[in-house]
């Protein structure tokens, strides 16, 4: 059975696309962000929650101070990409759900009323996030590179609060010249899925 999706999307959004490492200078507008978020938001997440947040680092001041929290090997790209994504996790995420999962508000009370729940809850579903934001940016024409080495503390206490836990910094922008480390292999089907 062939995908619906056409051959040509498949591998603008999975086979061609790759972890980006360096981009031209072009900007990434606002614009582009909105349109990027308007189709992820459709995700689909528990509880339809949404705790992922997203920070855009724009000005050079801000720029510089990530950088000083990015692995050795990260700060180049992250000085140099057009734009700069620090995706978190709100672990208050659950205020919004009387609002985005009427068809149960109590669960905001129910189920997430203690931190620990919400954390890892927050976590969950907003790496699951991050992963639509990923492939959406691919849809935007952009490559992504996204990145866990950072000092996550530091990161926290400079851009974020103590309701928030970082997740990953994406370097966003259009792919420059040599972007792209070779296709590292993947597992087989046959190594993954498993049917009883």
């Amino acid at each position: 059975m062939s995908l619906v999706l056409d051959p040509a999307a498949q591998d603008l959004l999975f086979r061609e696309a790759r972890t980006a490492n360096a981009f031209t200078d072009e900007p990434v507008t606002d614009e582009q962000v909105q349109a990027i978020y308007d189709l992820v938001k459709y995700g689909p997440t528990a509880f339809n929650q949404t705790p992922l947040r997203i920070t855009l680092v724009r000005s050079s001041e801000a720029r510089e101070r990530l950088v000083q929290h990015m692995a050795e090997g990260n700060q180049a790209k992250t000085a140099t990409a057009p734009l700069v994504a620090i995706l978190s996790a709100d672990n208050e995420f659950h205020e919004e759900l009387p609002a985005l999962f009427p068809a149960f508000p109590q669960a905001k009370d129910v189920f997430f009323a203690e931190r620990p729940a919400r954390e890892g809850s927050a976590a969950m579903n907003a790496a699951l996030q991050a992963a639509y934001f990923i492939v959406g940016v691919r849809a935007a024409g952009l490559a992504a590179g996204p990145m866990t080495g950072f000092d996550f503390e530091g990161v926290r206490k400079e851009f974020l609060d103590d309701d928030h836990t970082p997740l990953m910094v994406v370097n966003i922008g259009k792919p420059g010249p040599d972007a792209w480390y070779p296709r590292s292999p993947r597992l087989a089907f046959d190594d993954v899925v498993t049917t009883v």
